[in-house]
């Protein structure tokens, strides 16, 4: 690949800290360690890029060959060219030269990810979700209808746009065959799917008000899209997929808050940063929290690491590349359950991971300085919402979130939003953890015209004056297209949600997410009610007899915001998710717990209840 001389990568090699080979090209490199000589490819023949694996020390390419499958798999052939690959097998489908059934199986359920291709074989065979990377979940009209286009022709069922809780979107059903269009096209349009999945650094999550925020502390957009291009943008020949990245010991997760509101959820990524002014020159910077994740076998919060940085790029860009590369080089190859940042601080120690990290930062010599953690804010603070119409600090002008139930969105749908964008925001949607989105900078004289749109009333299921309960609903993608899930999330969350506005009234927003499995990729136990998918028995009537049936664990008391906190037991087990033994279980938790009361009923509901029409 253009770009790639001789010195260019040696040079990339030594500042990555690689095992850097005697010689630079093609070929394959050879490390000489204590039990036998592994080797591997350093660069990849058909991209002229190096390899991921080029980038590890040979200390960590020799745990890797005796680690898990999916180490071993990276090992064999590297993750980073696997777009050469989409490419390649998409010609010949196209040519009739093969099936996807024919696709090489690590391929096919692996490497593949690496393009951001997830292969769902257990749900629809053949056929993919893609993720993408959305830095700070801002995006335009246009690639809302470009997301529209490429999932129409997959059918209403399987061809559907996922927002996410990182900011994010999803493209369900893509074929193999079809995927280099929608990467040119991506690509195109300034955004990538490379390097959104398996073991790579995922989604920037930021503030969704940046820049359009009375009481911002950072606008995070700049942090996040510096983030982005550096894991994910090739320093040499400027493309994306960034080898120096791509082969970290499982997923990491960043986030950089911009208010106390903490809408980027720092305590439960790898990452967090933020927002706190330094005590004595009052200069803005971040506090840094490390560990937080969420996993089948681990459930863990973040933990202050005692650093603070200026919130300027290049003091974000170089701390977060140190971590990076101390994770990158030293964390757990062989037991993936292990294999998260946490793991690694817990092993050296909060105190001498910081000093790893400081003496990192200082080897790179840009001139940044890592400081001692500096005090948070002590004021009262009340977590402020999105949906709804708020005043921006602009003059004139309002922002208007609007609920999209469970983040699901039909290409119909996906294309009413870029309409509406068009019309009234200027094009700009900003997505939220929340799976809703944001449409920034509406003229107040607009909004009016905005709330009386068809695509935000009547049955339309996109809305801005959303309820408590059912705006506040979160779901994992479920059993309906994820092989891990034990139950079906996303319908019964929106069905759940509006019959329990229907039947209760509360006074604050009641956050409800669905997990379908522990792996807890709806993040139950942030949530105020978290289910989570998992065993249940039933009595069966005819038989007299308990039998196994869908059903759920409930957590309750997750908190988000300056006062985050997991609930990480289980507050009831062994519901069936069966609305007619889940709904009044929920009913009971939202009196007992959030001072939930019985919604008064209108005559003219009661009377349509009493004929059987209701």
């Amino acid at each position: 690949m253009a770009g790639y001389n001789a010195l260019a990568l040696l040079s990339i090699l030594a500042s990555g800290r690689a095992f850097a080979p005697a010689a630079v090209g093609g070929g394959r490199s050879s490390t000489h360690l204590a039990a036998e000589t592994l080797t591997f490819a350093k660069t990849d023949a058909r991209t002229g890029k190096p390899t991921g694996t080029s980038f590890l020390p040979a200390e960590a390419v020799e745990r890797a060959s005796k680690g898990n499958p999916i180490e071993k798999a990276k090992l064999k052939k590297d993750g980073t060219s696997a777009f050469v690959d989409v490419y390649e097998y998409a010609a010949k489908l196209r040519a009739g030269e093969m099936t996807w059934e024919e696709v090489e199986a690590a391929d096919l359920n692996t490497r593949l990810k690496f393009v951001g291709m997830l292969h769902r074989d257990k749900r629809t065979p053949g056929q993919f979700m893609m993720r993408l990377k959305v830095p700070n979940g801002i995006v335009n009209a246009d690639q809302m209808r470009f997301y529209a286009d490429c999932v129409e022709k997959y059918g209403e069922e399987k061809g559907v746009i996922d927002i996410t809780t990182r900011q994010n979107i999803q493209l369900r059903g893509v074929k193999i065959e079809d995927a280099p269009d929608i990467i040119d096209g991506l690509h195109a349009r300034n955004q990538t799917s490379f390097q959104s999945a398996l073991d790579s650094v995922r989604n920037m999550v930021g503030s969704p008000l940046a820049g359009i925020d009375d009481q911002e502390l950072v606008d995070t957009r700049e942090f996040c899209n510096a983030l982005n291009d550096l894991v994910s943008l090739d320093p040499v020949t400027n493309t994306r997929g960034n080898p120096m990245w791509g082969n970290l010991p499982r997923k990491f997760n960043i986030a950089v808050s911009g208010s106390r509101d903490d809408y980027a959820h720092t305590h439960i990524n790898d990452i967090g940063l933020v927002p706190t002014p330094h005590a004595e020159s009052g200069v803005m910077g971040f506090n840094v929290v490390l560990g937080g994740y969420m996993s089948i076998k681990r459930v863990a919060e973040s933990i202050p690491s005692g650093m603070w940085i200026p919130a300027d790029r290049e003091s974000v860009v170089t701390l977060s590349e140190a971590i990076l590369r101390l994770f990158r080089d030293e964390s757990e190859r062989k037991d993936r359950q292990k294999a998260r940042l946490m793991w690694l601080v817990e092993k050296y120690g909060v105190e001498e991971f910081k000093k790893a990290v400081v003496k990192e930062v200082k080897s790179y010599d840009r001139g940044v300085k890592v400081e001692d953690a500096q005090p948070g804010p002590t004021g009262a603070f009340e977590r402020r919402e999105l949906l709804g119409v708020h005043k921006q600090p602009q003059e004139g002008k309002s922002r208007v979130g609007v609920l999209v139930p469970t983040g699901r969105l039909s290409v119909k749908e996906c294309r009413q939003i870029a309409d509406l964008a068009d019309e009234y925001s200027g094009g700009e949607v900003r997505l939220t953890v929340e799976q809703n989105f944001i449409l920034p900078n509406v003229d107040d004289d607009k909004v009016g015209a905005l709330l009386k749109e068809p695509a935000l009333n009547g049955n339309s299921r996109m809305k801005v004056n959303a309820g408590f309960i059912e705006g506040n609903t979160v779901s994992c993608t479920g059993a309906q297209f994820c092989g891990l899930a034990l139950i079906e999330t996303k319908a019964h969350a929106e069905a759940v949600a509006k019959k329990l506005e229907d039947l209760v009234t509360v006074d604050r927003p009641i956050r409800i997410h669905w997990t379908g499995c522990p792996n807890s990729c709806g993040q139950v136990q942030v949530a105020d009610i978290g289910i989570m998918g998992g065993p249940a028995r039933k009595l069966n009537e005819e038989t007299g007899k308990m039998m196994a049936v869908p059903g759920c664990k409930i957590f309750v008391g997750g908190r988000i915001g300056e006062d985050a906190h997991l609930a990480l037991d289980p507050y009831a087990t062994g519901i069936p998710l069966e609305e007619e033994s889940l709904i009044p279980e929920l009913v009971k938790i939202l009196k007992e717990e959030f001072g939930a009361t019985d919604k008064k009923q209108r005559k003219r509901d009661k009377l349509k209840k009493l004929v059987g029409l209701s």
